[in-house]
């Protein structure tokens, strides 16, 4: 099993030991205890608690610094895993933070759900966050040329790239389906006490049949017979638990252009695939130009955030359905890609999309290009 470098690593290196708490979300299974431990050497200086046991709970719930001395001792590394399981999260952070200076605090979570209310208020000016994602092929394949990696998208596209896919391949389809339940049954459904957990199965396996499309609350809440704000809440928690993400419109013309409409993308393909059960070789699949959207947009989003690049993400579309794949804006320019798995696909960028803003960057992405797409280069 070959260690592979996070690109994460560098920057969390950059803020130990600076009197801030380090707090690395990311859903399970992807990577955060292999990460922190790589970081810190002496394995003898670093406690690690984790809160998923009852044990850990009960002992750090209690915000009482006396008791809190006795858990910590003298170690100048402390990992609090799973930090979403603690009530008192951020009470307990500032805590710690305020009376063990000389120690580097850092949490992990594998939710993002109530993380913003219940750990970063009370820790306002004394925190740092960072998220860590499936790898990236920046991450596998540093170093490796176009061809080597373009022979390794077919594997990507089905099973995705979670570090414990990667590392036993042969394994991939009874591991991704054991990862899928984890998602579904043993955070999600606990942390927002799910009644109805055939309700968000249902409401994910459409989304999955929908990936790079662009979804009606509506319609969704229509085949589930729910109310749409239901519907908009599960969402919303998927969102939260890493699962999915939606890409929004963009728009400078709101008569002539779609403004309200959001695409839904999975952050990792096998996870997709292992929903609806449908882990097929790719050349007999009729989705495979949707798996290669799906995955080279997750790619470049989980690109950009390792780096912390300050760019926007959309997808774009007018009321005359012509539509551009992925969009992204700096602030300074505006860049449009069209994502095509046909390398021999002569497609254009939107002459409508060119028409209105002429200025803009255009490129189709294929197999052939990807790589400076990927940053794979540099």
């Amino acid at each position: 099993m070959n260690l592979i470098n996070r690109l994460s690593e560098k920057v969390l290196t950059q803020w130990l030991f600076k009197g801030q708490a380090l707090i690395l979300t990311g859903a399970r299974q992807v990577g955060k205890t292999t990460l922190l431990q790589n970081l810190f050497t002496d394995k003898k200086e670093m406690l690690w608690l984790n809160a998923d046991e009852t044990i850990v709970r009960e002992r750090l719930e209690n915000l009482n610094l006396e008791d809190l001395k006795g858990v910590i001792g003298n170690y100048k590394v402390v990992v609090i895993d799973e930090i979403q399981r603690i009530p008192n999260a951020g009470l307990l952070l500032k805590l710690l933070v305020d009376n063990f200076k000389s120690t580097q605090i850092i949490a992990t979570g594998s939710s993002a759900l109530d993380i913003s209310e219940r750990i970063f208020e009370p820790l306002t000016g004394r925190h740092l966050l960072f998220h860590l994602y499936p790898f990236s092929l920046a991450e596998l394949y540093n170093g490796k040329s176009a061809f080597e990696v373009e022979q390794k998208l077919p594997f990507h596209l089905v099973y995705g790239c979670y570090p414990n896919i990667y590392n036993h391949q042969l394994d991939a389809e009874v591991l991704l389906k054991n990862l899928a339940n984890q998602y579904l049954y043993k955070d999600v459904l606990v942390w927002k006490d799910i009644r109805k957990p055939e309700l968000l199965d249902k409401l994910l396996k459409l989304l999955a049949h929908q990936i790079c499309s662009e979804v009606s609350i509506n319609e969704l809440s229509n085949q589930l017979k729910v109310k749409s704000e239901t519907v908009e809440s599960y969402i919303d928690l998927l969102e939260k638990s890493f699962v999915i993400y939606r890409l929004n419109a963009y728009s400078t013309n709101t008569r002539k252009e779609v403004t309200k409409m959001s695409k839904i993308y999975f952050w990792d393909n096998g996870i997709r695939n292992a929903i609806i059960g449908n882990f097929d070789d790719l050349t007999t699949r009729q989705d495979k130009g949707l798996l290669w959207e799906n995955f080279i947009i997750s790619d470049r989003i989980k690109m950009h955030k390792f780096r912390n690049t300050d760019i926007q993400s959309f997808f774009w579309r007018n009321y005359n359905q012509s539509e551009v794949d992925y969009i992204e804006n700096n602030k300074q320019e505006l860049f449009a890609y069209e994502m095509k798995w046909n390398s021999k696909n002569t497609s254009k960028i939107s002459k409508a999309f060119t028409n209105s803003y002429p200025n803009a960057t255009t490129e189709i992405i294929t197999p052939s290009n990807f790589f400076d797409f990927c940053k794979l280069n540099e």
